[in-house]
This record gives structure tokens, C-alpha cells and sequence, in this order.
């Protein structure tokens, strides 16, 4: 088999990247090694930054969103009780966010790609890369019990913190930046309407929470717990209670409690590998940066590695200009720093730590005070919930 652009991974970025080259007319191949329905049933990010929004809509994939997603012009912060809202669109000129979840994103990217009639083998096995360095890398896989080799002018590893395209770079290669936090946050999915239209995080002197959502009639919410908790131990009844315990009182009088549909403990972790490319593998999401999901920058740190990428490539393929590739991993990584600063920054000052003294403490609550009491401290959190500008092409 042949192919330009191979990429490993069928979870959204991959399917984005694959989304905007087809259209571009650059031929792809997209292997996974889980089902399609495996990869649906992952229950991830809803908060859509401005910039991931505007490229879901270039890639064609945008009209579902727009009837359905929920547009967000600011959320709220509760301190110790105390309501602080956050204008986002007259804090940043008009910017907002999209709340539409993860498994819808990818169920339509899904629907875009097989109504294209491009190829995605599901249950892709043993995938390996080879020969990174050089003009023609190529990859072997088993599919359906069958042996293949695929070559391709270039390999997107979108297969995850754990998936083969980081593992297939010598670790001499990579420096390892990372940071685990001491504590994991407790979530549910229940079908029961959101207590705020708007998304709150809660300060507590008993822990942070946050109250999210994924439509009018689905809410998502949080708790921080210590990073070894047995999810065991979480009844719905002790969720809803805790719940109620870390917000406002109006907050909390307002929440409309019901069974679960879904619960999971989610560790807490910043990582970043650098570069994010050896040779002609590019790396893109999870399998480069991890970020702690306090500033909801996950999934558009991996859009923001697509939009890289993909204008990269299509100067590549229309214009000749390979001098580019070398610059991937610059680009992208300037702009993951900020949003990996953003995402200690965000947890740092609304966490409780186990570890921290009193004086430590004080100096969180204070610059956080001073940041939210501060119209350009408002406007500084306000312009990185948004999401940074993606940086030009040239």
C-alpha cells in the first residue's frame, strides 16, 4: 500500500488532520488500533476553544456543533464562596467558547471521513514505524490477520500518551518534561440539567469542584480527591453531598441530583516531550503534551497541533516548501508552554495540595484575589480560556 500522509490514531486530531487533507487532496491513511465504537465511548473534553471551533468548521464538519453546541460567553468562578463572574466575549472582543463534547466531534468527524470515502482500518494491529529518518518511511501492521506494509511521505502520530509513535523515537532524542499533581479529579455524567448555564470552578477549603455540562438536559461535573482514591468509596449519594458541600449556597440549593451514567477518577499530570517530530514523524495531542484539564486546553492543544501541521503540509505539497517541516515542532511547542502555564496555573491556584504550608497558601489566594479583582488580570484569564491565536504559516 501507498500513501502521502499515514497517520497513526482515529481519535479527533488524527480524523481532523485527516479531514482538512483530504479535502486539500492529499491522500491519508488513518490506522487504530481499537474499535470505532471503543473510540466513541471515551468521555473527554467539552470546552472548544474559538480557534478549534473556526477549524472544525474549515475542515466541513462544523454544522452539528453549531446547531447543537452550547456557545459560552464567560464562566464563573466561586472563591470560598464567593461568585466572580468571567466576561470572555467583552474581555476579549468578542471571543467565546463552544461547549460540545469530544465524543460528538469525533462521532462527526467519523461520519465526514467515511462519507469521503477515505480509508480508516479499524483494529489496526502491531503497527510500527520505520525508517523515520529517511525519504520514504514506511509502516507494517496486521489487519484482519493479514500482514501489510504502507509507504508514505510522511507519518501524524495521533495515537495518544500511550501509542506507538512516541515509543518508536530513540529516547536519546526526547527531553521529558513533567509534572505529577498530588491529588485526581472525581467525575460524573448524569442526565440531569446543569445548575448554572455557565461553567463553574469552585475554590474550597475542602477541595475543588467544577460544575461543567455537555447539553441542556446532560451535566458533567468534578471533584478533587487524593491521586489514590478507590472510586469504590464514591457512592452517587457522597458525590452529590460533597458537591453541594464545596458550592455556594444558591448553587447548591439549585442542583438537581440523579443517578449516574458514567463515573471515573481522573489523575492530574503536565507533560511535554520535546521536539515534537524526529524525522518525518510528527507528533500531535496526547502523544506530545498532557495538561491538567483545569483550563479545558487538551483537546485544543491537539487541534492547534492539526492546524500546525496541516498548513505545513499543504505549503509542502503546493508550493515545494519542505524548508517548513523543520519548523513543526517550534511552532507548535511555543504555544503548548503558554497553555501548559495556564493549565499549573489555573490548577496551582484552585486546588487544595496536601504538601503546601500556610504561607504557600496565602500567596495562591492572594494572586488569585488580585487576578480576579483586576481588570487585567480578568482579561489575562479571560484571552487564555479562549484560546491564543494560532500562529501563521510562512
Amino acid at each position: 500500500m501507498k500513501t502521502q500522509v499515514a497517520i497513526i490514531g482515529a481519535g479527533p486530531s488524527g480524523l481532523l488532520l485527516g479531514q482538512l487533507l483530504h479535502a486539500a487532496g492529499i491522500e491519508t491513511l488513518i490506522l487504530e488500533r481499537q474499535t470505532p465504537d471503543y473510540v466513541l465511548g471515551r468521555i473527554r473534553a467539552g470546552v472548544l476553544e474559538q480557534g478549534m471551533v473556526d477549524l472544525l468548521r474549515q475542515a466541513g464538519v462544523g454544522q452539528r456543533m453549531d446547531a447543537e453546541g452550547m456557545i459560552h460567553k464567560g464562566f464563573e468562578l466561586v472563591l470560598d464562596g464567593r461568585r466572580q463572574p468571567i466576561d470572555l466575549e467583552s474581555l476579549t472582543d468578542g471571543k467565546t467558547v463552544m461547549i460540545y463534547g469530544q465524543t460528538e466531534v469525533t462521532r462527526d468527524l467519523m461520519a465526514a471521513r467515511q462519507q469521503s470515502g477515505a480509508i480508516t482500518l479499524y483494529e489496526a494491529r502491531n503497527v510500527q514505524p520505520h525508517d523515520l529518518k529517511g525519504e520514504r518511511p514506511w509502516l507494517t501492521f496486521e489487519h484482519q490477520g493479514q500482514p501489510i506494509r504502507v509507504e508514505c511521505d510522511y507519518i501524524a502520530g495521533c495515537d495518544g500518551f500511550h501509542g506507538v509513535a512516541r515509543q518508536s523515537i530513540p529516547a536519546e532524542a526526547l527531553k521529558i518534561f513533567e509534572r505529577a499533581y498530588p491529588f485526581g479529579w472525581l467525575g460524573i455524567l448524569a442526565e440531569t440539567p446543569p445548575v448554572h448555564d455557565e461553567l463553574v470552578y469552585a475554590r474550597h477549603p475542602r477541595g475543588f469542584a467544577l460544575c461543567s455540562m455537555r447539553s441542556p438536559t446532560r451535566s458533567r461535573y468534578y471533584l478533587q480527591v487524593p491521586a489514590e482514591e478507590p472510586i469504590e468509596q464514591w457512592s452517587d449519594e457522597r458525590f452529590w453531598s460533597e458537591l453541594k458541600n464545596r458550592l455556594p449556597k444558591d448553587l447548591a440549593e439549585q442542583l438537581v441530583t440523579g443517578p449516574s451514567i458514567e463515573k471515573s477518577i481522573a489523575p492530574l499530570r503536565s507533560f511535554v516531550v520535546e521536539p515534537m517530530q524526529y524525522g518525518r514523524l510528527f507528533l500531535l495531542g496526547d502523544a506530545a503534551h498532557i495538561v491538567p484539564p483545569t483550563g479545558a486546553k487538551g483537546l485544543n492543544l491537539a487541534a492547534s497541533d492539526v492546524s500546525t501541521l496541516f498548513n505545513i503540509l499543504l505549503k509542502v505539497y503546493r508550493e515545494g516548501r519542505v524548508d517548513l517541516l523543520e519548523r513543526y515542532s517550534a511552532i507548535c511547542l511555543r504555544r503548548v508552554w503558554k497553555a501548559e502555564r495556564f493549565s499549573w496555573w489555573m490548577t496551582s491556584m484552585l486546588h487544595q495540595f496536601p504538601e503546601a504550608d500556610g504561607f504557600s497558601q496565602r500567596i495562591a489566594e492572594s494572586e488569585l484575589e488580585y487576578f480576579v479583582n483586576s481588570e487585567a488580570g480578568r482579561k489575562t484569564i479571560a484571552e487564555n480560556y479562549v484560546g491564543l491565536p494560532y500562529e501563521a504559516i510562512e
